[in-house]
C-alpha cells in the first residue's frame, strides 16, 4: 500500500456510506430476488448456483462458491438439494478427483430458461429506481466505479466470469412478446 494520502474521517465516510448504501440496496434486491424465485420453489442460492452453473457449462464447486460468493460448505450443501430436485449432476474429472464438479441437467437447463422468461422488471426495485436515469442520460447506469471496487476485492478471474454471464445473456437470448427467450440458433447449435 503507498504512503497513506486520506484522511481517518474521509476514510471512515466512505467505508459508512458504501455500507449502508449496499445494505439498503441488498435489502431491496434481496426482496425482489425472492418474489422472483417464489413461483420455482428456489432460493438465492439455489438460484445462483443455477446461474453461474449456467454460464460456466458446468462449474466446481469451488468456483461456484467463489463466483457465487458464498462459503464452500454452503455451495454444496445447495447444491446437493438442487441435485435432489433432478436440478444438477455431480461428477468427477478423469484429470481432476480432488474437485467435485455440478452441471446442469435438461431439467435444471429448463427451469433456468423458465425464470428468464418469468423475470418482469417492473417487479424489481433497482431496476425501477435507475429509471430515471435511463431517462436523462438514455442508458442505464454502468456502475464502472462499483465493478472496479468488486474487481480489486474479488480479483479479475472474478469480473471475468461476472461479464461472461452478462455476454451470454445478450448474445444468448432474444426478447420475444415481452419475455426474455433463449434464441433458436443458439439452441440449434447446442443439439
Amino acid at each position: 500500500m503507498s504512503e497513506k494520502q486520506y484522511s481517518m474521517k474521509e476514510a471512515m465516510l466512505f467505508s459508512q456510506r458504501i455500507a449502508q448504501l449496499s445494505k439498503a440496496l441488498w435489502k431491496s434486491i434481496e426482496k425482489d430476488w425472492q418474489q422472483w424465485l417464489k413461483p420455482f420453489d428456489l432460493n438465492i442460492n439455489e438460484h445462483h448456483i443455477l446461474w453461474i452453473a449456467y454460464h460456466l457449462n458446468g462449474a466446481s464447486i469451488s468456483d461456484v462458491a467463489k463466483f457465487g460468493v458464498m462459503h464452500v460448505s454452503t455451495a454444496f450443501n445447495f447444491s446437493k438439494k438442487l441435485e435432489e430436485r433432478g436440478l444438477l449432476t455431480f461428477s468427477k474429472k478423469e484429470n481432476d478427483k480432488r474437485n467435485t464438479y455440478i452441471q446442469l441437467t435438461p431439467e435444471g437447463d429448463e427451469i433456468f430458461l423458465r425464470l428468464m422468461e418469468s423475470y418482469h422488471p417492473s417487479g424489481n426495485a433497482a431496476f425501477v429506481g435507475a429509471l430515471p436515469l435511463r431517462d436523462l442520460y438514455g442508458k442505464f447506469p454502468d456502475i464502472i466505479e462499483m465493478m472496479a471496487i468488486v474487481r480489486n476485492i474479488y480479483g479479475e478471474d472474478f469480473m471475468e466470469i461476472f461479464e461472461r454471464s452478462f455476454h451470454n445473456i445478450e448474445t444468448e437470448f432474444n426478447e420475444n412478446d415481452g419475455k426474455l427467450k433463449k434464441s433458436e440458433k443458439t439452441e440449434q447449435e447446442l443439439s
